[in-house]
């Protein structure tokens, strides 16, 4: 599984943490061990000038956006936006499908 992020997934003052960071926390709270893709940019620069760095290209292919956090899990699903992430993290806690087999 791939997370790709922005800077990093530190804490930051930002009011409801950083999305990097909450979906970071999410997985790893979940059990799960991502790959963690450092993207770089600033999401509100122009993407053809800034944004052109190997994870915010991949995330464009991946999305039509340079957006990030995105999680590509590993059966292949692409999960955009850091709340979707954590939901999706609370639904699939790692090792939940062997568990049940």
């Amino acid at each position: 599984m791939k997370l790709f992020v922005c800077w990093g997934t530190f804490w930051t003052p930002r009011p409801g943490g950083h999305p990097c960071a909450n979906a970071y926390r999410a997985l790893r709270k979940a059990g799960h061990e991502p790959e963690v893709v450092r993207s770089y940019g600033l999401t509100i620069l122009p993407d053809r000038v800034f944004n052109r760095t190997p994870g915010r290209e991949e995330v464009k292919r991946l999305t039509g956006s340079s957006m990030v956090p995105v999680l590509v899990t590993d059966d292949g699903e692409v999960i955009r936006d850091s709340m979707r992430i954590v939901e999706w993290a609370q639904r699939n806690a790692a090792g939940a499908a062997a568990a049940t087999s």
